[in-house]
């Protein structure tokens, strides 16, 4: 069953990459005993994600923090390379931290995969914002379509907190 409002998050690890190379992040260290706004994407680079979905949270850092969120957080069916050359393309790696989910575990831990197959991209993550306190999903927002970054927007979310 897709995950809602009320779910825990489920256990895995993402990849990261630090100054030392690429690392693991796992679950617990991300949402335990925190609130993180996370966002999930379709991919790395595409235009929606990288033109409107992560620049709309990057500009509203600052009020996630007043509203007193740890850590603001984007993750992708893309390997740690992949997410780390984002990070630094868009210039936001020192507000948003680049969850890599290459395999897709979590997404499909979440039951939020999407089958881009026909468009060459692959099984990928659906579009979605969620509030996560302490490993429990507070709020979720899904896109009904992945080109559309409305529902799942850092506006609609901030003005759920």
């Amino acid at each position: 069953m897709t995950i809602k409002t009320g779910d825990r998050i489920p256990k895995t690890s993402f990849s990261v990459m630090t100054p030392d190379g690429p690392a693991v992040r796992t679950s617990d260290e991300v949402f335990k005993g925190r609130r993180v706004v996370l966002l999930g994407v379709p991919g790395a680079f595409t235009p929606t994600c990288s033109n409107t979905h992560l620049p709309g949270f990057a500009e509203r850092v600052d009020a996630f923090k007043e509203k007193k969120i740890d850590e603001i957080a984007v993750t992708s069916v893309n390997d740690v390379f992949v997410m780390a050359a984002w990070a630094k393309d868009t210039g936001t790696a020192d507000r948003i931290s680049f969850l890599a989910d290459g395999s897709g575990d979590f997404a499909r831990a979440l039951e939020l995969t999407l089958d881009l197959s026909e468009r060459g991209l692959g099984v990928r993550s659906q579009r979605y914002s969620m509030l996560v306190e302490d490993g429990v999903v507070k709020k979720l927002n899904i896109e009904a379509a992945p080109g559309k970054a409305d529902a799942s927007s850092a506006e609609v979310l901030l003005n759920q907190i």
